[in-house]
């Protein structure tokens, strides 16, 4: 039989492989065993990791401070995509408000309950607070906490510029709201609807440690780790259904907001609108004085609609805004017709209360308040400008003329032909029409005279004496 058949057939007897001549093959099979091994370890190991890291909790935290404005609403909004998208645990709102409009509320509030991942409300950090709409949006979390030392409450109905509003309108919107806070508060008990409600009928505030007695609030927590501790098997209700959370040993993921986001959110201080009000109007002043350029007529608009958009949402005194007009109207006044700076000082003065009026007349809790040295500092380096503009048009208005055809008053020249009473004459290099002045004695042709007055392009000379030689 052929010596290679022998070899691979399965008739071989077990004493043959006890030869020299089939121990590398006995060899060639041991040795993939090997191999077959160790290739389903290493492929074990990333598997298991896998397995190990999609079971581990994993949450996504956002952190927002400041008013409700249509940048947070956005940013919540982006937060939940991102964590619906990526398959977190849960989503955690760090937040720090004193509240907002009613509709931007309500926005986000329908964002919140939406959500297909759960959606934990954290006020932090100490001294934070969840005033106004930003004690409904914590009521919509699926799940609540606040650390010590913060407050919430005080969810009462005001006007754009925290005015109180009339007796029918408050009526209604109170109405609506503790309808929502009380569908929103139902399953944490009766206490926590009363105390829910009294924020909005009596703008009542409580303490984190009362609100978490009350149920209005599910625990106190230190920081967000102890957060996702103390939550570690609270029952929350979803669209979908009940979800228990499971977030012990979580690991927490920022989501930070965007370039934009961090621009637009700078425009809630009022600071900062007062500056970009103040340059855009200086801006366009100057465009319109110097028209042709385009530079600061653009930057101009630019800063005055930032400034607008910023007012938009600040609680201001739209009245103020009257004042900083009229300053600049007395500016321009004193530009076009000189009054030694008199106007230009009243245009300052209502400069500064306009500015004082607009964003510090209106006073709530959590909202910041401009800057007073700001202000006057502002005030009279713009005053300051306009003043040092008006001087150098008084002293532009007593130097006598060096340009135009004015200046050849004064000039003297020679007759090209008899002035009586008119003629040519030569002066400045040019021929021009000339006529005697007050009938003065004719001037013969080659006489010097002089210049007393142009009327269009006819000059009025007088004869003079030649020079002595």
């Amino acid at each position: 039989m052929n010596e290679s058949y022998i070899r691979f057939s399965k008739e071989v007897p077990d004493s043959a492989y006890n030869g020299s001549m089939y121990k590398p093959i006995y060899r060639f099979h041991r040795f993939r065993v090997i191999w077959i091994i160790l290739a389903c370890l290493v492929w074990a190991i990333p598997v298991s990791t896998g397995l190990t890291q999609s079971t581990s909790p994993r949450v996504l935290m956002l952190t927002y401070s400041g008013p409700v404005t249509p940048v947070m609403a956005d940013y919540i909004s982006r937060g939940i995509e991102n964590a619906e998208s990526q398959s977190y645990s849960a989503l955690l709102l760090q937040m720090n408000t004193p509240g907002g409009s009613v509709e931007l509320m309500n926005r986000i509030v329908t964002q919140i309950r939406a959500s297909r991942v759960p959606v934990i409300v954290y006020i932090s950090p100490r001294g934070a607070m969840a005033g106004s709409a930003g004690t409904i949006i914590t009521l919509a979390g699926h799940a609540s906490a606040m650390a010590p030392e913060t407050a919430i409450g005080a969810a009462s109905p005001v006007g754009a510029s925290g005015e109180d509003i009339g007796e029918t309108m408050e009526s209604k919107v109170k109405e609506i709201l503790k309808a929502t806070v009380r569908s929103l508060a139902a399953e944490r008990g009766e206490e926590a609807v009363k105390l829910a409600e009294a924020t909005i009928d009596s703008a009542r505030a409580v303490s984190a440690r009362e609100a978490v007695n009350a149920g209005l609030v599910d625990v106190l927590a230190e920081n967000p780790e102890d957060v996702l501790i103390q939550l570690d098997g609270h029952a929350v209700t979803l669209e979908q259904g009940k979800q228990t959370l499971k977030l012990r040993d979580g690991s927490i993921q920022p989501f930070d907001q965007s370039l934009i986001e961090q621009l637009l959110m700078m425009l809630t201080n009022p600071n900062l609108l007062f500056l970009l009000l103040a340059i855009g109007a200086q801006a366009i002043l100057i465009e319109i004085s110097s028209p042709g350029g385009w530079v600061a007529g653009f930057l101009g608009v630019c800063c005055v609609a930032l400034a607008i958009y910023g007012m938009g949402i600040l609680p201001v005194n739209l009245f103020g805004l009257v004042f900083m007009v009229i300053a600049f109207v007395l500016f321009i006044l004193d530009i076009k017709a000189p009054t030694h700076g008199a106007l230009t000082a009243a245009g300052t003065i209502s400069f500064i209360v306009g500015a004082l009026v607009l964003f510090n007349s209106v006073r709530l809790p959590g909202y910041p308040t401009i800057s007073i040295p700001l202000v006057v500092g502002t005030g009279l380096i713009l005053g300051s400008f306009f003043f040092v503009l008006v001087s150098v048009g008084i002293l532009a208005q007593k130097k006598p003329v060096i340009a135009g055809i004015e200046t050849i008053v004064g000039k003297t020249g020679y007759a090209v032909s008899e002035i009586d009473p008119e003629g040519e004459v030569q002066v400045a290099g040019e021929r021009w029409s000339a006529v005697l002045e007050n009938n003065r004695p004719a001037v013969p042709a080659g006489k010097r005279i002089v210049v007393t007055k142009v009327d269009g392009l006819h000059l009025t000379v007088m004869g003079q004496p030649d020079k002595p030689d």
